[in-house]
């Protein structure tokens, strides 16, 4: 929680606009996205003693803004949207507008005080990029290798065929930036030692953990697997049991950990043996993956908050 003397200024943020409530005023005004228009909201902010700006996760419309507030030194806090719309509903804001959005996180933020949230490090803001990038491109090339099935003209096959082998050289360059990147920083370096140690981890999801979970190592076992969407959600009321949902969670830690699995379910002694138990239990393939997968996560935050490598790990 943050301080009773922090002034939040609340900004709905869109491709190519910010939104801004700000503390006393009677009308949301609009700025630009860019630099420019940044630069225009801080003005505006130097008249509060203690601006705290607070935000919906917008993926990557927001980064320009979460960069210049840290490098200003101003409070962010950056909220779950589906936490800010339940809130809507719960105080009957229905309506959707740029303008009532800002309005609404900033009703939101006076209520909950959301914690700040850390400013991220250019060498981690540049590694995210990157893995962000490959990802990108991992998914054009299959695009593109489907579309050779079903096909027997010579020259789109070559078309085709040449897209491939430029993305997959993209891809390649894109690893080694990767590499270059975590081999720049010792905290880096150690952290893909350590994940790489563990059986079914190679360094692509050593990367995407590094990446886009910097929690990792820092978060308790039951933190770790909320954010990575892995963590059992019970749907109960009253004497009525339902079953347990995974739900949320970043979605690109997950796809990760899922191909991390399937290899350490055949490679890994303890992923091997907890999901054998599980099938012997009668659960089905899918929850035994998904299970199995949360316990490769848990490990994992283990060996980093430990900094202990698999082969040490008590």
């Amino acid at each position: 929680m943050m301080s009773n003397n922090s002034q939040y200024v609340a900004v709905d943020v869109s491709k190519a606009a910010l939104d801004i409530a700000m503390p006393g005023a009677n009308r949301v005004w609009r700025s630009t996205n860019t630099l420019a228009g940044i630069a225009a909201l801080r003005r505006r902010l130097a008249l509060l003693d203690h601006p705290h700006i607070v935000c919906e996760a917008t993926g990557r419309y927001g980064r320009l803004l979460a960069r210049q507030m840290g490098t200003a030194g101003i409070a962010m806090s950056i909220v779950n949207p589906r936490q800010v719309r339940d809130f809507a509903r719960a105080t009957g804001q229905l309506a959707k507008t740029d303008a009532l959005d800002a309005g609404i996180i900033l009703r939101f933020a006076d209520v909950m005080q959301p914690a700040r949230t850390p400013p991220t490090p250019e060498n981690q803001a540049r590694l995210a990029e990157q893995v962000r990038r490959r990802r990108q491109l991992v998914d054009m090339l299959a695009t593109e290798k489907q579309r050779l099935s079903g096909l027997d003209d010579t020259d789109t096959l070559a078309s085709i065929r040449e897209h491939i082998a430029f993305l997959q050289g993209q891809i390649g360059q894109c690893d080694a930036r990767i590499r270059a990147e975590i081999a720049a920083d010792a905290t880096l370096t150690r952290k893909a030692m350590l994940l790489e140690s563990i059986p079914g981890i190679g360094a692509t999801t050593a990367a995407v953990l590094i990446a886009e979970l910097p929690e990792l190592g820092i978060a308790d076992k039951k933190q770790i697997a909320a954010l990575a969407g892995i963590a059992p959600m019970n749907r109960d009321s009253g004497q009525w049991r339902g079953q347990a949902h995974i739900t949320g969670g970043r979605l690109s830690v997950r796809c990760a950990l899922y191909m991390a699995t399937l290899p350490a379910i055949r490679f890994n002694p303890t992923i091997r043996d907890f999901y054998q138990h599980l099938r012997a239990g009668g659960k089905a393939p899918k929850v035994a993956i998904t299970a199995a997968m949360r316990k490769l996560l848990i490990i994992a935050n283990a060996i980093v908050q430990q900094d202990k490598p698999w082969a040490n790990l008590a």
